[in-house]
């Protein structure tokens, strides 16, 4: 599994003729991604941005402004790509149980594929979480998902097979934080009980865990 702070994507690589804004934009952003995960807004260069995406440096000020306002854009994207996934898992398709089985191995999946997810989150919890809190583009992204949550436990409920005390949003915390942690701390506690937590047999195991502990915790 590749660590949060040594993601390193390959520069995007523009074909060459004539500048397509729209692929431009995409290029400087996946590579800003990148850039701000292995070294946080801080450490970060718009040169190095712009290196990556093969670009000139004036176009990363051109269509975004600030290095700011580029890793706030940076955290929508990221943010805008996990709901899009969620929304595509159909969970209102599904029975109670499936879905939210769906839901949480989806959840730790996600996290173990995308380590700049993770990386960008340990970041702006560091900044305050000052750029989520500006960004109502980023608050509005959660809804959707806890209505459908809310409306998976509340089938639940009605069918027997879930308590009927749960509240959508702790539910989804404790789904997120569960995973979230495994993956963030994976080091420290690979180091803590002395074994390697981030093998693909060592993953496993921790997803089947995940999955039969939170589905635990909501039965009756």
């Amino acid at each position: 599994m590749r660590r949060p702070d040594a993601t390193t994507p390959q520069p995007t690589r523009r074909a060459p003729g004539r500048r397509d804004p729209e692929n431009t934009r995409r290029a400087l952003l996946e590579a800003a991604i990148g850039e701000f995960a292995a070294k946080g807004l801080a450490g970060a260069r718009v040169d190095e941005i712009a290196a990556r995406s093969g670009v000139n440096k004036q176009l990363v000020y051109h269509y975004f402004g600030t290095k700011e306002d580029l890793y706030a854009a940076a955290l929508e994207e990221v943010y805008a790509e996990i709901r899009r996934q969620e929304q595509a898992l159909h969970l209102a398709d599904l029975a109670p149980l499936d879905a939210m089985a769906r839901l949480v191995g989806f959840s730790f999946d996600y996290l173990a594929g995308h380590p700049e997810f993770v990386a960008l989150l340990n970041d702006e919890n560091q900044h305050g979480a000052r750029h989520v809190r500006q960004s109502r583009q980023l608050r509005a992204m959660h809804s959707p998902l806890i209505g459908l949550v809310d409306e998976t436990l509340a089938r639940g409920a009605a069918e027997g097979v879930f308590r009927g005390d749960l509240d959508a949003v702790d539910v989804y915390i404790s789904i997120a934080g569960i995973a979230y942690f495994y993956f963030s701390n994976n080091r420290t506690l690979s180091a803590i009980f002395g074994a390697r937590l981030d093998t693909k047999a060592a993953i496993a195991r921790r997803r089947r865990h995940v999955i039969d502990f939170v589905l635990s915790a909501l039965r009756p």
